[in-house]
């Protein structure tokens, strides 16, 4: 038999013991429903429920709720010279609309038009540096950044807009952009305003003749003045902005002309004649910052491609379908409009320009090559 001590003990120790069991039973129990509940309960949980549980929080991280929600939202610039009713400015908001939808909203682009932000030089400029991330800029300035550019310019190479529209197509054309990269340019595509005319304040042209020693405001194009001085004119390069008040006032007796510009410009109210030479074609540059491109992911990237590369699509049709039009309304607007009878004494001058760009670009001798007619 036990003492008292001895029985005091014991049944000190089987307290002990039963505290142990009842511990390490009840250990288990939560342990059992633990298990239990993230079997049952964890499937139906929202993602976004705040919980401390590590499985829940990884389960979060690998399975977000919208991957659309978290990509970020941009509100993009975009510069250009012309005014509002140009075809420069309906492609930019043709830009501004696919954009939008392509991205379901989340980017989207403010247009300044008519010089708003600078000069085209300064636009180029600031998308070079990523302070301005879209500009649509006139080939006669991205020409005097880019040699290849000229190729564009070469005179006599297109009937008409259909045939330059199927040129950008052309592995050299495409090369043309490419170039561009170098100067810190994304360049998207090229589109038209139209073909180059001649209009004239007082001469009626019928022959070359007529116009030698006649002053026409060019672009800055190094290739418009080569051009305009072997055929004997006097071609005089300056801004967009000061060719009204020279041609009113005698500065120049006729402008090379797009009938875009004609119209838009209303160059018509101070001229009396129109003729359709079709000497050159004119297009218009997007490019894009390629600092602000690069900082895009791959699928944003994709969008704004995208949305410009059918929106300059969209600039080309229009171009296309408004050329013949605009010809009906030059001479609702009073211009006499007559077609050059004859162009075969520019010809030579064409070919002879031609010949000298091939000799010095090599891209340019392709883009002649790959779309000869």
């Amino acid at each position: 038999m036990f003492n008292k001590n001895e029985l005091i003990n014991y049944e000190r120790g089987d307290k002990a013991v039963k505290k142990l069991v009842v511990g390490l039973v009840l250990m288990l129990t939560l342990s059992l429903l633990a298990a239990c509940g993230g079997g049952s309960g964890g499937g139906s949980q929202s993602a976004s429920t705040p919980s401390s549980s590590p499985s829940t929080q990884q389960q979060q991280t690998q399975q977000p709720s919208s991957p659309a929600a978290q990509k970020p939202n941009y509100k993009f610039k975009l510069g250009h010279e012309a005014n509002d009713t140009h075809v420069k400015h309906m492609t930019a908001e043709k830009f501004k609309e696919e954009l939008e939808a392509r991205s379901g909203g989340r980017m989207t682009v403010d247009i300044y038009p008519s010089r708003q932000l600078g000069t085209e030089a300064e636009m180029v400029q600031q998308v070079e540096t990523g302070t301005l991330d879209f500009a649509l800029i006139s080939n006669g300035y991205m020409s005097s950044r880019s040699e290849s550019m000229n190729g564009w310019f070469m005179p006599f190479m297109f009937e008409n807009l259909s045939e330059a529209a199927e040129a950008r197509q052309s592995e050299a054309a495409k090369q043309m952009m490419k170039d561009l990269e170098a100067q810190g340019l994304v360049g998207f595509d090229v589109f038209f305003v139209g073909n180059r005319h001649v209009l004239m304040k007082n001469t009626e042209v019928k022959t070359l003749d007529d116009l030698k020693g006649k002053k026409l405001r060019v672009p800055g194009s190094p290739v418009f003045q080569e051009f305009w001085n072997k055929i004997g004119a006097g071609p005089t390069p300056m801004p967009l902005p000061e060719v009204y008040t020279s041609l009113q006032t005698g500065v120049i007796d006729g402008i090379d002309v797009d009938l875009d510009a004609l119209l838009s410009q209303k160059y018509y109210e101070i001229s009396k004649y129109l003729i359709l030479t079709n000497h050159m074609t004119f297009p218009e540059v997007a490019i894009g910052s390629k600092i602000v491109f690069d900082k895009l992911d791959a699928e944003d990237q994709q969008i704004v491609t995208e949305a410009m590369l059918a929106a300059v699509e969209w600039g080309v049709q229009k171009g296309i379908e408004l050329e013949s039009s605009r010809v009906e309304e030059a001479k609702a607007k009073g211009l006499t409009v007559t077609t050059l009878p004859d162009i075969a004494p520019f010809l030579p001058v064409a070919r002879e320009i031609h010949d000298a760009y091939a000799e010095k670009n090599a891209v340019i001798k392709a883009f002649i090559e790959q779309n000869k007619k």
